[in-house]
């Protein structure tokens, strides 16, 4: 049986590993320290490594975990400097895990960082998963730093015509802090007011929040919630400017969840 198990790293990374609990893949391993203890304990063999941006709490643990594994495949976005990288990938690469009999399909999204890539596919029991790093959390989505309002949204447009039913494994814990600011953008959204419920139960239990379902984050994600009228009247309300379109209201979105 295929599982996809947290690893935690840092203040608020989660390093996932893919494992039939014999061979594991890991993704985006910023620290090797808790993948090598996360290995030994089970009794792993580590036979690859995905990533999905270059930052370094993604990446900085790779020469390590290669110095302990050598020879392993590193898959990682074509269009950014990712050191010890195997496989560089843009849309339309597939991955075949050495892990089961997954495939993961390669999307390029665009915004947190210029070159963002993301892995989606199924489990062999058919759940679809996605891999999004820093593109899209739980309730919330990365920092613009070096895209533009227009690429990010087209980024979420492909991950939200993705199954419903799919399960988002993104890289950091601030799902609270995310339906904060998201019941603060639409405080009458019944199901922002559940969701809150739910995590903070899971939270308090030392639990991760993610993933999470698709069809959920379409119902509380201000950032996947261009198309509402009441999101948009609220950040019209915020703004104090009329606004025209998706990508206006995208990053009127995306500018108030900056300074919240």
């Amino acid at each position: 049986m295929i599982e996809t198990l947290p690893i935690q790293a840092f203040t608020d990374n989660y390093i996932w590993a893919i494992t039939d609990h014999i061979k594991v893949v890991v993704v985006d391993p910023g620290d090797a320290t808790p993948v090598i203890e996360f290995l030994e304990s089970r009794n792993l063999e580590l036979v690859g490594i995905l990533v999905t941006h270059y930052h370094p709490d993604h990446i900085g643990g790779i020469h390590t975990l290669l110095e302990k594994h050598p020879g392993i495949p590193v898959w990682a976005p074509a269009n950014e400097a990712v050191p010890h990288a195997t496989q560089r990938l843009v849309e339309g690469d597939t991955v075949q895990l050495p892990v089961g009999e997954i495939l993961l399909n390669v999307l390029d999204v665009p915004g947190h960082t210029s070159g963002h890539i993301a892995y989606h596919g199924a489990l062999e029991s058919g759940q679809p998963i996605l891999f999004s790093g820093d593109t899209l959390f739980s309730s919330g989505c990365g920092r613009l730093f070096e895209g533009t309002p227009e690429q990010m949204l087209t980024s979420l447009k492909k991950f939200s015509a993705l199954p419903e039913d799919t399960l988002i494994y993104c890289t950091h814990e601030y799902t609270l802090s995310n339906l904060a600011f998201a019941m603060a953008v639409e405080p009458e959204n019944a199901d922002i007011q559940q969701r809150t419920i739910e995590v903070t139960t899971l939270r308090n239990e030392n639990r991760p929040s993610i993933p999470c379902l698709l069809s959920s984050e379409k119902k509380v994600n201000p950032f996947l919630r261009w198309d509402s009228p009441l999101l948009k009247n609220s950040v019209e309300d915020w703004a104090d400017e009329k606004l025209e379109g998706e990508t206006a209201i995208f990053a009127a979105v995306r500018r108030w969840k900056d300074c919240f």
